[in-house]
């Protein structure tokens, strides 16, 4: 066999041959940051590391936490969308013309929903534990992540022990409860053996009109 014969019949890589297959590379990121969250993480002493924390803590929340509640969705995902807006009041009077388009302006829904995107999330809601509140089983809630003390009137999406639950906290003597808006649900107390935090604060419910 000639010495060109014999190089094709031995044609092909070797195996482990060549360089090796490289992983995918590190990319360097910059994003703008605002109020109460520019102030957060510049009182971060490592803020690299506290960003990349966040991110990881935050897909491993997508793919197992925070998914138990309901389906979630990240605001900056959500394809926008522009409406007619009509900036006036309507009363329980004489009734108010609508049909003329020179008074409407076209807005971005998302944008007026979440001015934040990059710490919001739109979660569908399953259980009526807080019916009270105007939040039932099926609506869709944004939720700002940035926004981690919410006041015991508003609503949160709370971490207890691995597990994710939408209720108001508030301290009672020191002691931590989670309270729905239901009266057939109990609260829950909040002890020193549990592992708690607040994922972020609800600050937009969408539901249809609810018909007695």
């Amino acid at each position: 066999m000639s010495e060109e014969n014999e190089r094709k019949a031995r044609g092909g890589a070797r195996k482990g041959a060549g360089r090796p297959r490289q992983e995918v590379q590190s990319r360097i990121y910059s994003f703008r940051a605002s109020g109460e969250m520019a102030e957060y993480l510049d009182a971060q002493e490592q803020r690299t590391e506290f960003i990349k924390d966040c991110i990881a803590k935050g897909m491993d929340d997508l793919k197992h936490g925070i998914s138990m509640l309901g389906e979630v969705v990240p605001a900056t995902m959500v394809k926008g969308v522009e409406i007619p807006f009509f900036d006036i009041g309507i009363v329980a009077g004489f009734p108010v013309p609508l049909d003329n388009d020179e008074r409407s302006q076209d807005i971005e829904l998302l944008q007026m929903l979440c001015p934040y995107p990059e710490s919001c999330y739109l979660v569908r809601v399953e259980g009526n534990s807080m019916i009270d509140a105007d939040i039932y089983s099926g609506d869709i809630v944004i939720v700002d992540k940035s926004r981690r003390n919410p006041s015991p009137s508003e609503v949160a999406v709370c971490e207890l022990n691995g597990e994710y639950t939408l209720k108001r906290f508030e301290k009672r003597e020191g002691t931590g409860w989670l309270v729905p808006a239901n009266p057939d649900y109990p609260g829950i107390k909040v002890t020193e053996d549990d592992t708690f935090s607040i994922w972020g604060t609800v600050t937009y419910v969408i539901h249809k009109p609810h018909i007695s």
